[in-house]
C-alpha cells in the first residue's frame, strides 16, 4: 500500500502508483488495470476524486518529469536484486530506496550536496582496511563465473562443499591456476553483494545532443575487500556479454571506491543546455 509522511515529505510508492501519476500528469484517465492503484492513492489523499494531484507531490513529479541526472543503484545480495536511485531535478533531488520483499520504494527529498553520501549508503560502502589477500586481481571468463555460481547453488548451503565445487568449476571451465581458482572461489563465498551504479544525463557528443552514461560495477566481498569489475567494462549493452567474455576483478580500497562513485557524476559543463 502507498503511504505519505508529511513530516518528512516522503512517500512509499510502487511502480504502478508512479504509472497512475504519469497518466494524470498527461491529463489522461489511468487504464483499467491501474484503477485499484488509483483508489489506493485517493485513499491517502494524494489524488482527489476528480484526478487532481496533491500539492505535496509537485516537487517529486516535477523532478521526475524533467530530470537533470538519473542515477540507479542495482544491488544483488542474499535477498535478490534491489533497485535504488536518485532523481536530480532542476530544483529538487529525491532518493528512492527499495526493500526486500516489498513492492513499494521510499522516495525522500535530500540536499543535492549529499548525493555521493547517499550512493555510498545505498551500496553499504564502509571505511576500514580489509584483510591481506593472496592476489590483487583475478582474470577469467564470464562462463567460468556462471559455472561457479551454479556450483554454489548445487552446494545448497554446505560451505565446505561450496568451496570444493566452485574451485572445481573455475578450474574446469575457466582454466584457472590453483592459486587464482582458490582466490576467486573465496571471493564468491565471502561476497556480501555485487552492485552497479549507473548515471545518465543529457549531454553533447560531437556537437549533437546525446544521452551520456557512466557506470561502475563492484563486488563487496566483506573482509576480503572491494573488487571493481573492470571487465566486462561498464556500461554494458544488452547481448554484449557472453560466456567467452573476459572477467577481470581488481581489488581497491574503500577510498578509491568513493572516488569512482564521485566520478560517475557529470560536471556542470557536461550537461546539455535545456532545450
Amino acid at each position: 500500500m502507498p503511504s505519505y509522511d508529511s513530516s518528512r515529505a516522503r512517500f512509499r510508492l510502487a511502480d504502478r502508483h508512479m504509472a497512475v501519476f504519469a497518466h494524470l500528469v498527461d491529463g489522461e484517465t489511468p487504464v483499467e488495470e491501474l484503477w485499484d492503484s488509483l483508489t489506493e492513492l485517493q485513499g491517502i489523499g494524494l489524488v482527489g476524486e476528480e484526478g487532481e494531484l496533491a500539492p505535496a507531490l509537485a516537487p517529486l513529479l516535477t523532478a521526475m518529469a524533467n530530470p537533470t541526472v538519473l542515477i540507479t543503484a542495482e544491488v544483488t545480495g542474499e535477498h535478490g536484486t534491489l533497485n535504488h536511485g536518485i532523481i536530480v531535478g532542476q530544483d529538487d533531488v529525491f532518493v528512492h530506496d527499495g526493500w526486500p520483499g516489498e513492492e513499494e520504494s521510499e522516495y525522500v527529498p535530500i540536499d543535492g550536496t549529499t548525493i555521493v553520501w547517499e550512493l555510498a549508503r545505498m551500496v553499504n560502502l564502509m571505511r576500514g582496511d580489509a584483510e591481506d589477500f593472496k592476489v590483487a586481481s583475478v582474470e577469467t571468463t564470464m562462463g567460468a563465473l556462471d559455472a561457479a555460481f551454479s556450483a554454489l547453488e548445487e552446494a545448497e548451503g554446505d560451505e565446505a562443499k561450496a568451496g570444493e565445487l566452485t574451485r572445481e568449476a573455475l578450474t574446469r571451465v575457466g582454466g584457472l591456476p590453483a592459486v587464482e581458482s582458490e582466490a576467486l572461489s573465496e571471493l564468491i563465498l565471502s561476497m556480501n553483494s555485487m552492485w552497479r551504479i549507473t548515471s545518465v544525463w543529457d549531454g553533447e557528443h560531437e556537437g549533437e545532443r546525446s544521452a551520456m552514461v557512466r557506470a561502475l560495477a563492484v563486488w563487496d566481498c566483506g573482509p576480503r575487500g572491494y573488487w571493481v569489475r573492470e571487465k566486462p567494462e561498464e556500461p554494458i549493452l544488452e547481448g554484449q556479454v557472453g560466456p567467452d567474455s573476459a572477467l577481470k576483478l581488481v581489488r581497491v580500497s574503500p577510498g578509491r571506491v568513493w572516488e569512482r562513485i564521485t566520478d560517475l557524476l557529470p560536471d556542470k559543463h557536461e550537461l546539455a543546455a535545456a532545450p
